[in-house]
């Protein structure tokens, strides 16, 4: 029977590699998920690469395939083992009102708000700013990646004002990390103002919660 599908071959040869690098458990409390995860994606998309580029019969597709699945599982898995050392190093260097969360393929940054700025202002607290030299220093020690600083408030004031103080306190934030040596061309900043809250408004620890800068490292 011929093997006329190349994104089936593909699909085939990623898909069984990644039965040699899947495991259980969550990548939340897993020091290695991102490797895996990063191993898991390129075996698929290498193994479709190599089955495309595959000439003639089914045999030398499926071998391409084969081939293409092995490469992407080693480059992914690099990429996811960099991933998880960055994670770590952050968790051992930022201060404890920070935290940094695995998302599986890219982490997230969490910086209350009230430790970065005075109420209703935009301009970063000069003794506060050690925390984002951390994390400057590790996005150039990793540089591979791009970042995004998204700002956010809590529903107290007008819609209007609040889009605009996220976004002004996000780009003074993104302007602190180009400051660090960040090339700029890897750094994106925008505000999402009240819309995203993850705790309610109705009280005032909920309220500080939603009073937040993230910045979120996507390995490239």
């Amino acid at each position: 029977m011929k093997i006329k599908s190349p994104l089936i071959v593909g699909l085939t040869a990623g898909l069984f590699l990644t039965g040699c690098v899947s495991g259980n458990g969550s990548s939340m409390n897993d020091p290695n998920a991102n490797s895996r995860e990063g191993a898991i994606a390129g075996a698929v998309i290498g193994g479709v690469a190599g089955a495309i580029t595959g000439k003639g019969n089914g045999s030398d597709r499926l071998g391409r395939a084969i081939g293409g699945a092995v490469i992407g599982a080693v480059a992914g898995g690099i990429g996811g083992t960099l991933m998880d050392q960055q994670e770590s190093e952050l968790r051992g260097s930022l201060g404890g009102n920070v935290s940094v969360t695995n998302m599986g393929d890219y982490l997230v940054v969490n910086l209350p708000q009230d430790l970065l700025f005075s109420t209703d202002s935009a301009s970063l607290r000069s003794d506060l700013l050690s925390d984002l030299n951390v994390v400057a220093a590790s996005l150039n020690k990793y540089p591979d990646s791009t970042v995004e600083v998204i700002g956010h408030t809590d529903d107290s004031g007008s819609t209007a004002y609040n889009q605009d103080l996220s976004q002004r306190r996000a780009s003074s934030v993104a302007s602190s990390l180009i400051g660090y040596g960040v090339p700029s061309s890897r750094v994106r900043a925008y505000g999402m103002g009240e819309t995203r809250p993850i705790a309610s408004n109705a009280t005032p620890a909920g309220m500080a919660l939603n009073r937040r800068v993230e910045i979120i490292i996507r390995p490239n």
